[in-house]
């Protein structure tokens, strides 16, 4: 073992500069599972097994959702005598690598969680010191994905720690999708895009609406307090095919949420590029929250080849209004009530001309330029620009329409 340790460094040393991450595992925003949100560290073999079948099952893997991600939790508190991980020989009594072959056997990807510090947020074993020895273990168990976090990180350097674990990965020799999870607080957007694949721009999400949860030393917020903690025009820059932004996994389906409440987030994260991560109980799932998940239409805006991180247009009234270029000149617009009350809410086209300076693209409407509307909730077609679009739109809820010829 410390042989084949000494020879991945050696590797690294003497590729120099030439390590990287590896390419083509983001050519959009990926999508998948994560135990976190609703089970913490009460995880198992079992469960995830469960999981799989439930994602393939359900019609969730049809949908695109393709990782299987564990969270912390699923090591064991102390490390062997050679210094390498242990899974947790309750949770996992038979291993990770037959976890992850249960989950490629059907068809998906199968990822783990560990932390830059000494120990992880739950105070597991941390990978500080033993990068490359982890990365070599996540390969022989045939790990396709890394969530990478940030507790009992001391006075480390970000951009440094990050990079060293990234340097790791390439010298096991597995395409692993490395997930950068520090919270936006050493402002990732703008070393990470070449170090990994997405990186987290804000704290952990909670399961409501709108709220901050309070920890005492640290706060998890709400879906649309992560969407406004942000600058999202200076991060979209950044952002595009292999390197995302990511405003942390869905609580859709964790019960806090209203059904209006529940599109919202899915839609919003859709529009933002941002990762669609499920953290609900894949097993137990209602028919209103599966449709919401599985919306053909709505994941593909957040899929778009194009990858262009969708924006703010502008808000009238109580009501935002989001956008976001598409391939092939069609765009996705969504209108969000931002109220405690239902409102009846009109948006004449012909005043308004919709522009994406920054990448460069315009629609604006007339009677020589009519573009119809489809209703992607409804899933229907619900008139064009020519008129007057009217709408009501009770507490939270939101109308997204795509826009094509």
């Amino acid at each position: 073992m410390k042989q084949k340790l000494w020879v991945a460094v050696f590797i690294v040393w003497s590729m120099g500069i030439f390590a990287q991450k590896f390419d083509n595992l983001a050519k959009t925003p990926q999508m998948g599972w994560n135990s976190w949100n609703k089970f913490a560290t009460n995880i198992n073999e079992q469960m995830v097994k469960e999981m799989a079948d439930a994602m393939v099952g359900s019609g969730l893997k049809d949908a695109g959702y393709n990782y299987i991600l564990l969270d912390d939790g699923w090591m064991d508190m102390h490390r062997d005598s050679l210094g390498n991980l242990v899974p947790h020989p309750e949770k996992f009594p038979n291993g990770i690598k037959i976890v992850a072959d249960y989950v490629h056997s059907k068809g998906l990807k199968f990822g783990l969680y560990n932390c830059a510090g000494a120990k992880t947020c739950a105070g597991y074993p941390g990978s500080r010191g033993h990068e490359y020895q982890d990365a070599m273990k996540y390969a022989e168990w045939g790990v396709d994905y890394l969530k990478y976090d940030w507790c009992d990180t001391g006075n480390m350097n970000a951009a440094e720690a990050y990079t060293t674990m990234r340097d790791a990965l390439y010298a096991a020799g597995r395409p692993i999708f490395l997930s950068i999870c520090e919270w936006g607080d050493n402002e990732p957007w703008k070393w990470a895009p070449v170090i990994g694949h997405s990186w987290r721009t804000t704290g952990d999400i909670y399961n409501c609406f709108e709220c901050e949860h309070n920890h005492g030393t640290y706060s998890s917020w709400g879906a649309i307090n992560i969407l406004n903690m942000r600058d999202q025009e200076r991060l979209r820059k950044v952002s595009g095919p292999g390197h995302w932004n990511d405003m942390d996994m869905l609580e859709v389906g964790n019960g806090a949420f209203s059904l209006y409440e529940e599109q919202t987030h899915f839609a919003l994260w859709a529009i933002l590029n941002s990762p669609l991560i499920l953290g609900n109980d894949l097993r137990d799932i209602s028919k209103e929250t599966l449709q919401i998940l599985t919306n053909k239409d709505i994941i593909a805006i957040n899929q778009d080849s194009l990858g262009i991180q969708g924006f703010k247009y502008t808000t009238e009234g109580k009501v935002e209004i989001w956008v976001k270029p598409m391939i092939n000149g069609e765009w996705a617009v969504c209108f969000f009530n931002h109220s405690q009350d239902g409102i009846d809410f009109s948006f004449d086209w012909s005043k308004h001309s919709i522009k994406d300076e920054l990448f460069n693209k315009e629609i604006s409407f007339n009677d020589k330029n009519i573009y119809k509307l489809k209703d992607l909730y409804q899933q229907k077609q619900i008139g064009t620009t020519k008129n007057i679009l009217k709408q009501r739109l009770g507490k939270n809820q939101s109308l997204v329409v795509k826009l094509f010829k």
